[in-house]
């Protein structure tokens, strides 16, 4: 489909594709209501991602993204389906306006209509619809999803990369043949990636107050690269904690992905004054506890959940950043960005009403939120991107 067919698609389906896929809307115009939407906050920063798929999908492939998006590994039972979910229903909700449907029409039309346009023309219209003007993507993901430079393409907004430090790690591995070598390539690869990564990236469940022991380090390195199959990443804790420590070194900006951030507090605590910024990113039902953790330590901010009306009471508002998290479907980048622009507006109506704060103080705490914080923590220059 040409650009122009394609512009006209989205603008015909809701009226105000040119201010979602654009620049940031006059503050003054941001009206903390219910029933607000994303064009009238500006472009988000969604700062933790992994990509789209390339492919196309049916019913049942479909579906399963789905399922994964709703914390599911199972298929729907007989007769049931995940669009009976909250985010299947988000999924009706926004994504067919963006495709020319109306909303709520029904999963087969939709996935019709997406063949139709084809995966890239329909990821472009959904991409550029979410009101998501700059992206931080997780590399290290399958290669079936897009790259920072095709997501920026598809997306028409700036990509920036954060690099997850297990499959660093596995790359490292596969071309280092003993044990000194895998350390000081670590070490190598690791200062190499910090010259151009905006953050780095780990999932770990704890980690101790001091680095680990040299000693330690290496029995665990000899044993991965002893036993490791094809695509094994990293499980030991002493490899783990290793990576990480390695990382708060280089002085970027670090994501934590925990299930439960509790375990880390001493991890937090000793890290205080090193310079480096910790962003814990938790498994539900976690995020009100990572929201206490980053009011806790000052070097230390939360992502700011699926509900951000019990976070904002845990924090204060510029500890706490926007995600999606999205991974394969492009719709769950503007179910994303919608749930929680309006989540926002909701309680920002709230807080308005009951006196709590004024308009231009809601509009400036939705801001932070939603991109400020996330601008300053990642030192996001919007010149500047992986897409360069």
């Amino acid at each position: 489909m040409p650009d122009g067919e394609e512009a006209a698609v989205t603008d015909e389906a809701t009226g105000t594709s040119a201010d979602l896929a654009s620049s940031a809307a006059p503050e003054d115009a941001w009206d903390p209501s219910p029933h607000a939407e994303v064009g009238v906050l500006p472009p988000l920063i969604d700062q933790h991602s992994h990509g789209t798929l390339h492919t196309e999908l049916g019913l049942g492939s479909f579906e399963a993204h789905l399922a994964a998006a709703a914390g599911s590994g199972a298929t729907a039972p007989a007769g049931t389906t995940f669009f009976d979910s909250w985010t299947g229903l988000a999924v009706r909700r926004w994504c067919p306006p963006l495709l020319g449907l109306e909303a709520h029409c029904a999963p087969v039309r939709y996935l019709a209509r997406r063949r139709e346009l084809g995966a890239y023309h329909a990821g472009r219209l959904l991409l550029r619809g979410a009101g998501i003007g700059t992206f931080l993507l997780e590399s290290g993901s399958p290669g079936e999803l897009t790259s920072a430079a095709e997501l920026a393409a598809a997306a028409d907004g700036p990509v920036h990369e954060v690099i997850r430090l297990e499959p660093l790690a596995e790359e490292v591995a596969d071309t280092s043949g003993s044990v000194d070598s895998f350390i000081g390539n670590t070490a190598e690869a690791l200062y190499s990636a910090a010259q151009h990564a905006t953050a780095f990236a780990l999932g770990i469940t704890f980690c101790d107050e001091t680095p680990p022991d040299p000693r330690e380090v290496r029995r665990a390195a000899d044993r991965w690269l002893g036993g490791r199959t094809p695509r094994a990443r990293p499980a030991d804790p002493a490899l783990l904690q290793h990576l990480l420590w390695s990382a708060v070194a280089t002085g970027l900006p670090v994501q934590l992905h925990c299930a439960d951030p509790q375990p880390l507090a001493g991890f937090l605590h000793s890290t205080a004054g090193a310079g480096t910024d910790l962003v814990l990113l938790p498994g539900r039902p976690h995020h009100r506890r990572a929201a206490q953790l980053a009011a806790t330590f000052s070097h230390v901010y939360a992502d700011a959940g699926p509900r951000p009306g019990e976070t904002l009471g845990e924090a204060p508002f510029g500890k706490l950043l926007f995600s999606t998290g999205a991974r394969a479907l492009p719709e769950l980048y503007v179910t994303g960005a919608r749930l929680f622009v309006r989540a926002m507006a909701r309680l920002a109506a709230e807080w308005v009403a009951d006196g709590v704060c004024t308009r231009p103080e809601a509009r400036r705490i939705a801001a932070l939120v939603a991109a400020g914080t996330a601008r300053r923590v990642y030192r996001l220059d919007p010149a500047a991107s992986a897409t360069g």
